[in-house]
Parts: structure tokens; sequence; C-alpha cells
């Protein structure tokens, strides 16, 4: 379904989803000193945090699945619903809560997780032109971008200034007024997929599918691993080290941030496989050389900004692909695979970071981190033929 409707509306649904995309960052930080404050236990506030990512990751296809079947408006409305009175109800806790509920709450909460940011994505060929598309991608994963550096931020400062429990309620309220106030607009509640085939394989059985949840499993390796790597490379007194690896990782986000702004503004993104391979040879050369300034702070801190330029196009040369090649009916599905395999690719690369830095130092770590970028590569290359666009069935009238 390609109907024609106003920049204006696409610029407020990306407006609506960068707020309805704050409370996931924001609860993974609040969420954390929350259990720690309730529980008096980092171990258990780490568990309570891993639940609620895994559940996150797990959810997401599901919840992709339902949308692609029953339409947007309604699943958001729903999860939106389920995930703040979860969330309020874990503000509400008082201390010495059992670590088993405080788990089966925050597990809960990550699997009701609204997945705006897939809503949109799977929105944009129908609210921009199709020669905008690509600009659109770059400007939707720009946006992805600010909710992930100013998202902790926010949480922190809430939490300073009031209390754990009043951060993790405020990003309940902010879920629900943004994902209700997207799911109102008429894009959303008039979307409807495809016709589609029902199998369990549901986006995955597609091949191009296949190879783009794979390389994203490799890039979640990366963004895990280098976050280590630049833990490991700071040393120093637990406090000086919080800062400065604060400040680099806020660089690094920076970078891509920066990168996101200058490419949408400029109207032009990598394009097909051939765009996909070189952004991805930038993306492994920048994260490579990292190695080479582990042991140089100021060094690590430029080169950081730099090596993170290449993550906005990268985001977005493969949504654009995801658009082209998911499975007819099935592309909210599609998009949340690639938020699942990153979250699964950071906690496998984090933990296999951790240990190199350990025993072999951050140098290794980084250059383990900016190897899963060339295996990328090479999974991209050859497995080229599989990313053929494939071809799309016409658009429902309604959904059910």
């Amino acid at each position: 379904m390609h109907r024609a409707t106003t920049s204006s509306e696409a610029r407020w649904l990306l407006a609506l989803s960068i707020v309805a995309r704050l409370p996931a960052p924001m609860l993974s930080i609040g969420l954390f000193v929350h259990a720690a404050r309730l529980t008096g236990s980092f171990a258990t506030a780490g568990v309570a945090v891993a639940s609620y990512a895994a559940a996150q990751g797990l959810g997401g296809p599901v919840l992709g699945r339902w949308i692609d079947r029953y339409g947007q408006a309604r699943l958001l409305a729903w999860t939106a619903a389920v995930a703040t009175a979860v969330l309020l109800a874990i503000a509400a806790l008082p201390a010495g809560t059992p670590a088993v509920l405080l788990a089966a709450l925050t597990a809960l909460a990550g699997a009701a997780l609204p997945p705006v940011g897939a809503c949109l994505r799977a929105l944009l060929p129908d609210v921009v032109d199709r020669a905008a598309l690509p600009a659109a991608y770059v400007a939707e994963a720009t946006a992805a971008e600010v909710a992930f550096v100013t998202g902790p931020v926010v949480a922190l400062v809430i939490a300073s200034l009031g209390s754990p429990a009043l951060a993790i309620a405020a990003a309940a309220l902010l879920l629900a007024g943004s994902t209700l106030g997207f799911a109102a607009q008429r894009a959303p509640r008039t979307w409807c997929p495809a016709p589609r085939r029902r199998d369990r394989a549901g986006a995955l059985r597609s091949g191009a599918m296949r190879t783009l949840v794979g390389l994203f499993l490799l890039l979640g390796i990366l963004f895990g691993g280098v976050e280590v790597a630049v833990a490991a490379s700071a040393g120093g007194q637990a406090t000086q080290t919080s800062v400065t690896v604060g400040a680099q990782l806020g660089l690094w986000g920076a970078g891509s941030l920066a990168a996101g702004i200058a490419m949408t503004r400029l109207g032009r993104t990598p394009r097909g496989t051939r765009g996909l391979v070189a952004v991805l040879g930038v993306l492994a050369a920048g994260h490579l050389l990292l190695a080479a300034v582990a042991d140089s702070p100021i060094g690590l801190a430029a080169l950081l900004v730099v090596a993170g330029a290449a993550i906005s196009p990268t985001y977005a040369t493969v949504n654009a692909l995801v658009e082209q090649v998911a499975p007819a009916g099935a592309t909210t599905e599609a998009f949340t695979w690639i938020a699942t395999a990153i979250g699964a690719g950071g906690a496998i690369g984090a933990a296999v970071a951790g240990i190199v830095a350990e025993h072999q130092g951050a140098a290794l770590a980084f250059l383990f981190a900016g190897a899963a970028a060339v295996a990328g590569i090479a999974l991209v290359s050859l497995r080229a033929a599989s990313l053929a666009p494939s071809s799309r069935d016409a658009a429902t009238a309604g959904c059910r």
C-alpha cells in the first residue's frame, strides 16, 4: 500500500517515535539502579536487567508478527497499557522485594515494550515518496541514535534529582503518552500489511532476512565488544573509569548522530548490497584502528567519533534492504528481528570481549570487535545473491 501523504505527517511520526523510544534506554540503566536500591545487590540488579533485555529481544518478533496480522494501532495501544502498568508497579515496589518477583516483572515489562521503531520503519514507504525513502531511513536511524544517547542521561538526571523509582515512573508515563500519540496518527491507524502465508518461520523464511539477521548478530558483537573494550582501556579508579567511559561512549554515539544528520541533509545514502559492503568496510576499518590507540584516552576519544560515524549509515542501508526483501505481510516482524539480533550479539560480544580484555588487554578486545564487522563483510559478500529484492503482493484493504 502506497498512499500519498504529506511530509509533515512523516516528520510528526518521526518526532513521536523519538520520544517513544526514549524509555527503552532509560529503563536499561533505570531498572538497574532501582533494583540495586531495592535489593541491595548489584548481582540481583543485573539479573533483573538481563531479564528485561532478554524478554524484550524474544518478545519483539512475537509482537511484530501480531502487528503484521492485526494492524499497528491496536497492538501498540495494548502493549503500551500493559508495559506502563507493569513499570508503575515496579516503581512502587518496596525495599526487600524478592529477586524472583522483580525479575518476573522486569521480564514482563520487556516483553510488552511497544516496538515503535519497527512500526515506523514499516510505515515509511507509505508516508514518504519512494525517491526520498533512503534519506528517510537515515533520518530514522539518526532518531534512534538520539534516543540511545539521551535516554540514559535523562534517567540518571531524574534518579539523582528525585529517585530511581521516579525515573522508572517517568519512563512509564513517557512510554504511554508517546506510544498512544503515535498510534493515534492516521498512518498507524490505517496501515495494513500485504497478505502473508501462514507459517512458523514468519519473516525468517526469507533467505535475505536470515542474511541480514546474521549480519546484525555480528554487528551486535561489535557494539558489545567495543563497549567492554572502552571500559577495559580506561583503567584507574572506579569513579574516574565511569566518567571516562561514559564520555568516550558518548562521543562514539555522537559520531553516529553527526553522520546521520549530515546524510539526512545531503539526502544521500549507500544503496543495495554494494553500498552495504562499502559502509561495512568503513565500519570495520574505523573500529579495528581503535586497537592502535587503546592506551591513549585522548586518541581513543577522537577515533571513537570517527568510527561511530559509520553506524547510522549502516543502520539506514540495512533498514532500506529489509523493506525491500522482507516477505509480504511480515515487514514489522522483520524489523523486530534486526533489533533482537543486535541485542543477542551485544550480549555475546560483551562476554567474549570481557574475557579477551582480562587476559590479553583492551587492544585485542578492540581487534575482536572490529573482526566481527569483517565477518559481516564476508557474510554479505557470500550471500549477495540472497539479498535481491523479493516480489511483493498487493496490500489488503483492511486488517482483521
